[in-house]
């Protein structure tokens, strides 16, 4: 069977089963099995315990869990509300300064939680029904929210990140030194947008009113929730920075300086750990099993001539470089818009990384931009995750259709600062020369 037909019935397959409702993890995982008896042999099936338990023994995975971890314990402390009402009150005097504030909540959340439930969840309940209250405009409100909580998932502690360093074999340190300025210059680019439109049309973002605004001396005590909030900062990405600790070492680490804050302030409760474990449990569950039925599908196809195949359609084609680079921009949305990240990044990494390296790219470049381009995916419908989780806690009148109209703007946004990270690729690559000199 030639290697065309095979990629053909693969992934036709795939898209059949994942069409039909089946999780991607097992959408994938049942196309590599039954796939793998078919082209090789039914004894070859053997062979899938094996790759998968190589997998479950990489050290780096424990990362995964501890900073979701982290993460839902934060979301239980009350961290996360004193933040928001922190900026709340220093940039609300602003037009739209209340969606500004959100966004800038939410970045300050992703350098402590590294997914993006915790933030679209606790400021969908915190900032959309003051913003709602304050007569803000539903799309701005609700845009807002849907584009700050997606900066987790670039922002380091970025589980994604994590994720892509372990199946491309890049140094995590590097990523996550490269994802800050771009994670940063989307959320200048939300809140410059949002500022723009409300100043040209104040009704679509009022400020608050004088009376409601606080005095100089309180508006600096706000602050203090600053600190606990740094110092987790510092324990995670201080200390991967600096080589004092590995990733899985500085999740750990953040994980126990989690439950300290929160023991601290006296909001630590056994019912809240519980909750916090189950949700953990959960959460890594899928994503750990998507790698599972993932790296079965892929190691298959690299097998029959998958990876050699792909390379030589794409260098093979005559193509510039930066042609080939876009192409593969445009792959990454299209499965965006269909599979989870975990699943993007186990079906197309083992076979991208080598061409990008090929290519004269620098893989850890690469691997950012990556990052840039799947943060879209969580608010393309018809399956991104944020537009769910803030459906979930929006108040009854704000529609599914209003919720993903408030999107489309803010993946514009996005893919200009995708397009930015290309043509100015020291956005990326600077804070990685400067921190991981040789």
């Amino acid at each position: 069977m030639s290697i065309e037909l095979i990629t053909i019935m693969m992934f036709g397959s795939l898209f059949i089963l994942l069409g039909l409702g089946l999780p991607v993890a097992f959408s994938c995982g049942t196309v590599g099995i039954i796939f793998t008896a078919l082209l090789q042999s039914p004894e070859a099936v053997n062979i899938v315990p094996t790759r998968i338990f190589g997998l479950m023994v990489n050290y780096l995975l424990a990362a995964i869990p501890l900073f979701i971890f982290m993460a839902c314990i934060l979301e239980r402390s009350g961290l996360i509300g004193e933040i928001y009402e922190m900026v709340y009150q220093w940039l609300a005097w602003l037009k739209g300064g209340v969606a500004t504030a959100t966004v800038a909540a939410c970045t300050m959340m992703a350098a402590m939680v590294g997914v993006i439930g915790a933030s679209e969840v606790t400021m969908g309940v915190i900032a959309l029904p003051q913003m709602l209250r304050r007569k803000y405009d539903k799309y701005i409100a609700c845009g807002s929210i849907l584009a700050g909580g997606t900066l987790g998932i670039l922002i380091p502690p970025s589980v994604m990140l994590i994720v892509y360093g372990m199946v491309d074999n890049s140094s995590i340190g590097q990523l996550y030194a490269g994802a800050i300025l771009p994670g940063f210059l989307l959320a200048t680019l939300f809140a410059i947008y949002i500022t723009i439109r409300s100043y040209i049309n104040p009704k679509l973002g009022p400020p608050i009113p004088k009376e409601e605004r606080l005095p100089t001396a309180q508006k600096i005590r706000l602050l203090l929730p600053i600190i606990p909030a740094g110092i987790l900062v510092f324990l995670v990405l201080g200390t991967i920075y600096l080589g004092i600790a590995a990733p899985t070492e500085a999740a750990g680490v953040g994980a126990a300086g989690a439950i300290l804050i929160t023991l601290a302030q006296r909001k630590l409760t056994w019912k809240g750990i519980v909750q916090a474990c189950e949700n953990t449990l959960k959460s890594s569950a899928m994503v750990l099993w998507t790698m599972f039925g993932a790296n079965i599908f892929v190691a298959l196809y690299v097998m029959v001539g998958g990876s050699q195949f792909v390379t030589e359609v794409l260098v093979g084609s005559g193509f510039n470089r930066w042609v080939i680079l876009w192409i593969m921009q445009l792959i990454l949305i299209f499965l965006g818009c269909f599979i989870d990240w975990v699943g993007i990044i186990m079906l197309t990494i083992p076979i991208f990384g080598p061409i990008i390296r090929q290519l004269g790219f620098d893989p850890v470049w690469f691997g950012v931009l990556f990052a840039v381009n799947l943060q879209m995916s969580f608010l393309t419908p018809p399956f991104g995750y944020a537009l769910f989780y803030l459906k979930g806690v929006a108040p009854p009148e704000v529609s599914t259709t209003d919720i993903w109209k408030s999107a489309a703007p803010f993946i514009g946004l996005q893919f200009l600062g995708l397009v930015l990270c290309m043509i100015f690729p020291d956005i990326i690559l600077v804070l990685p020369k400067l921190l991981f000199r040789s």
